[in-house]
C-alpha cells in the first residue's frame, strides 16, 4: 500500500509587533526583513519538497504569503487549497495582551516550553487539547480523500505539534514539548491504518564558517 505522505511546513517569522503578544488565531503579517533573510531556506524548500503535490495552507494569511515566498524560490506554481480546521489555536480573550500579562490569568500551572498548559481553556478560546481534536479528525480525512498522495500544508507552530500529538498519540502536554521553528519541515505518513512521523524540523543545513 502506498502511504499518504504529509510534508508540513510551519509559516514564517511574523511581524515584530505581534511577537510582543499572544496572536494565536489574528491574522498577523510576515516580518518583512525575515522574509529577506530567509531567502535560503525557502530556496531549499523549493528543492526539497515533492512534486506534484496537493497544496493546502489555512485561513491565515501568513500560510498563504508563505506559500506564495516558496514558489516565487522555484517550486512551480500550484493551486493553494484552505483549510480552516488547520488554524492556530484560538486563545479568545487573551489574544493580543503582552506575554506578560498572561501568567496572573492562568487556572492550570504553566508548561514549561510554553506560555500554558495543554488543558488550558482561554475564555472565549480552545484549549490545546481541542485544537489536538480538530486537526485529528482533518488528518484522518485528508488521509482518506488523498490516500497515496503528496500533501504540503503550510500551518502554524500549534497546528503541526497536534499533528505530532495525532500520530503519536501523546497528550497535550507531552505535545507542547516539541520546538517547531519557523520554515522547517515535519513529515508524516499514514500507512493503512497507521500513522509514521518521518521528520522533525527539517532545515537546510548550513556549513560552518572556516578560517581561510
Amino acid at each position: 500500500m502506498t502511504p499518504t505522505r504529509f510534508f508540513l511546513v510551519r509559516h514564517a517569522l511574523v511581524e515584530p509587533s505581534a511577537r510582543a503578544v499572544l496572536y494565536g488565531s489574528m491574522d498577523v503579517a510576515l516580518c518583512d526583513l525575515a522574509l529577506r533573510e530567509e531567502a535560503a531556506s525557502y530556496r531549499w524548500l523549493a528543492r526539497r519538497l515533492p512534486q506534484p503535490a496537493r497544496w493546502f495552507v489555512t485561513s491565515l494569511s501568513r500560510t498563504r504569503f508563505t506559500a506564495a515566498a516558496i514558489f516565487a524560490a522555484g517550486y512551480p506554481e500550484a493551486a493553494l487549497e484552505q483549510e480552516p480546521d488547520l488554524a492556530e489555536q484560538h486563545l479568545g480573550e487573551w489574544q493580543g495582551i503582552p506575554h506578560d500579562a498572561l501568567p496572573a490569568l492562568l487556572t492550570h500551572p504553566a508548561h514549561p516550553f510554553w506560555p500554558h498548559g495543554g488543558e488550558e481553556h482561554p475564555p472565549g478560546g480552545e484549549s490545546f487539547r481541542q485544537v489536538q481534536a480538530r486537526v485529528a479528525a482533518v488528518m484522518e480525512r485528508m488521509a482518506t480523500l488523498l490516500e497515496g498522495q503528496d500533501v504540503v500544508i503550510v500551518a502554524h507552530g500549534g497546528s503541526i505539534r497536534a499533528v505530532l500529538a495525532h500520530a503519536m498519540g501523546i497528550t497535550p502536554d507531552q505535545a507542547l514539548t516539541f520546538s517547531i521553528k519557523n520554515l522547517s519541515l515535519t513529515r508524516v505518513e499514514k500507512h493503512g491504518p497507521d500513522w509514521r512521523v518521518a521528520a522533525v524540523n527539517e532545515e537546510p543545513w548550513t556549513p560552518p564558517p572556516t578560517d581561510d
